[in-house]
């Protein structure tokens, strides 16, 4: 692939190239959320069916008739609403991990990744993808505590100032910092997780590694690329928002679940296109060049006359 083409540019094609993943994971996502919400839905209905909590909640969301339904001792154990949340939301996580290489796979193919393929690659990866998790999760986590313990900090020492604005901007900045920061190494960990996958590659803290040295050799056009992608994705969040807000009357639940589900299959476009994005780069500047070897034939001796190798016979005089 040409260098010169712009991993953004590319990383979007490769999203739209393979729509069908974006399908899938909204399937999946929406699955898994029916399950997850059960139980919430479960007992409210047992509530708001014969009750005039449901005028509260249907014409406008009344925050303050929501907690009191939640306090109703016939709602039940808010333990048994919270758990199966987090139950399917690990689900979802796993799925993630288990899916994630044959997207690579994918986005790194000019053609249709064969079924077969797609999840050849799930399969070989899942080990590798879950302890990639496990040491991403240990770096961002260490890294948001101390960056979170700095700016904690700073904004103590900014409170005994007589500028009442100080504390407040040096607040912004640091959110700016650590959001920053933890995007550099979002990217780290994404370009290690395309490595390992399409370099096939068992020894995880090679692919970390090498990932790390590339994040910030192509510093400003993955962080630029990384930027512009969760831009659009806060836009797109916004206008969802915005459209929910002004046009969905509030006792229009067919409307509000059309435009709450179109907004979340969106918002799966710009997440995909960072992965498309880590790809474009890997093929552009990580790819190891494919060595060209060249056999030089030798060349064959024809062999000499026997009249050339062998002596000459002595001729003796005749007496």
């Amino acid at each position: 692939m040409n260098e010169n083409v712009s991993i953004l540019t590319s990383g979007l094609s490769r999203v739209m190239r393979n729509k069908r993943y974006l399908i899938w994971f909204w399937l999946l996502n929406f699955v898994l959320a029916g399950f997850g919400t059960a139980g919430l839905r479960e007992s409210s209905h047992a509530i708001l069916d014969h009750s005039l909590y449901a005028e509260r909640l249907t014409h406008g969301f009344d925050f303050g008739a929501y907690i009191e339904l939640l306090a109703r001792p016939e709602f039940g154990p808010m333990n048994a609403l919270v758990f199966p949340d987090v139950y399917f939301a690990i689900v979802f996580f796993l799925a993630t991990a288990l899916f994630l290489p044959g997207i690579f796979l994918g986005y790194s193919s000019t053609y249709r990744l064969p079924r077969h393929d797609f999840f050849r690659a799930c399969g070989r990866n899942l080990w590798r993808f879950i302890r990639l998790t496990i040491i991403a999760f240990i770096v961002m986590g260490i890294l948001a505590g101390v960056l979170g313990l700095i700016n904690t900090a700073l904004g103590k020492v900014a409170a005994q100032s007589t500028n009442e604005l100080l504390p407040f901007e040096l607040n912004v900045i640091g959110l700016l910092v650590i959001f920053l920061v933890m995007t550099i190494a979002r990217i780290w960990f994404d370009l290690a997780e395309v490595d390992v996958v399409l370099h096939d590659q068992r020894a995880v803290r090679k692919s970390i590694g090498t990932a790390f040295l590339h994040t910030f050799r192509g510093f400003f056009r993955l962080l630029g690329s990384y930027l512009l992608s969760t831009i659009v994705a806060a836009i797109i969040l916004v206008g969802g928002l915005l459209v929910w807000s002004g046009l969905v009357a509030p006792e229009s639940v067919f409307s509000a679940f059309v435009v709450s589900q179109i907004t979340l299959f969106l918002l799966l476009i710009p997440r995909f296109w960072q992965r498309g994005v880590a790809v474009s780069y890997w093929q552009q500047q990580m790819l190891a060049p494919i060595a060209v070897t060249t056999t030089t034939v030798p060349e064959v001796v024809s062999p000499a006359p026997v009249a050339d190798v062998l002596p000459a016979p002595a001729v003796g005089k005749i007496s």
